[in-house]
């Protein structure tokens, strides 16, 4: 992949599209992107310094993505760190995230590019009898594929929830994985001189189309283990002690293990410990401070149900405390 840093694609490449930067008044930052990163552990270093702990396995296929020009496809289950990983990939390399929030139903003019019609129409209102060419840059509003592709030097592209999105949007992307270009009839194949860092997350609740895959460097994440979580709690939870976390840490996998509408996630986790910290320092005993929270960790009425049992079970000696 090309260097983070490498100037921006001129008009050779871009051909008209090239006035589309001057006229929208969007272009890159001015900031300058860091240099990426020459191994699995620089990367992983990178990333601890903006409180993201990552795993060996997922530090090597981000840092493979990166530097072989590959959108990565980071698949999990729901609360596992996967839109946290590519903001922290983009935080780390101080690029800026492009954000496209899939759902069902988006299309094209929602993640590619649409004509301005409104403006267009003003266009024709005030030219009188001239003639106009009305699909010109000015009257082009990018989205957040076209806007990724201009700023390939800067920014991170993020595609979140990808499953969300139905099969034939899959369609539209393919093109741009494939190749980082996109076709605009009227102006042409829109590319860039440097490839864009690009992560897909997708909690699988569909199976997406094996082309879509096959253009990805792929990584599955699971939730961390004990260990590890209890870290990312201490680092994004400063004020939480030790004793807490471990405590937050127990309960969270033995919710995990029942069959739970919504289970926990990382980020519930540190809330949770967050929240118990708050209680317990304005007075209220920690069994009881540890419990009341449990809204930050759950967010569903049946789950809630389960909560107390399973609480007794892993804490045995706070229960028996908390009776008295």
């Amino acid at each position: 992949m090309a260097d983070a840093d490498a100037p921006a694609p001129g008009p050779t490449r871009w051909g008209r599209s090239a006035q589309l930067r001057a006229s929208s008044g969007s272009g890159p930052p001015s900031r300058t992107a860091r240099p990426l990163p020459d191994s699995p552990q620089a990367l992983a270093d990178l990333l601890r310094g903006v409180d993201y702990i990552a795993s060996e396995a997922l530090a090597t296929a981000v840092f493979l993505a990166v530097r072989m020009g590959k959108p990565l496809l980071l698949e999990g289950l729901p609360g596992v760190g996967k839109t946290e990983a590519a903001k922290a990939l983009a935080s780390c390399l101080a690029r800026q995230v492009i954000r496209l929030q899939c759902y069902e139903g988006i299309d094209a003019a929602n993640a590619l590019y649409e004509w301005n019609y409104p403006r267009q129409l003003l266009a024709i209102r005030q030219a009188g009898e001239r003639d106009l060419d009305l699909y010109t840059p000015e009257y082009l509003i990018e989205r957040p594929l076209l806007r990724a592709l201009r700023q390939a030097s800067y920014s991170v592209l993020l595609l979140d929830e990808i499953d969300r999105a139905d099969q034939e949007f899959e369609a539209y992307l393919l093109e741009f994985l494939a190749d980082f270009q996109i076709s605009i009839p009227e102006l042409g194949t829109q590319s860039s001189a440097v490839p864009p860092l690009v992560v897909l997350t997708s909690n699988r609740t569909r199976e997406l189309h094996e082309a879509l895959r096959r253009r990805c460097v792929y990584h599955w994440i699971d939730y961390p283990s004990p260990e590890q979580e209890a870290q990312i709690i201490a680092l994004r939870a400063g004020e939480v002690a030790r004793a807490t976390a471990q405590a937050v840490v127990a309960a969270v996998n033995a919710f995990r293990a029942q069959p739970l509408a919504k289970p926990p996630g990382i980020a519930e986790a540190v809330d949770w410990a967050r929240a118990a910290t708050l209680l317990a320092a304005g007075g209220l005993p920690w069994p009881l401070a540890f419990r009341r929270a449990i809204g930050l960790a759950l967010k569903d009425e049946d789950d809630l149900a389960i909560s107390t049992a399973v609480l007794d079970e892993v804490m045995p000696e706070q229960s028996a405390e908390t009776a008295r």
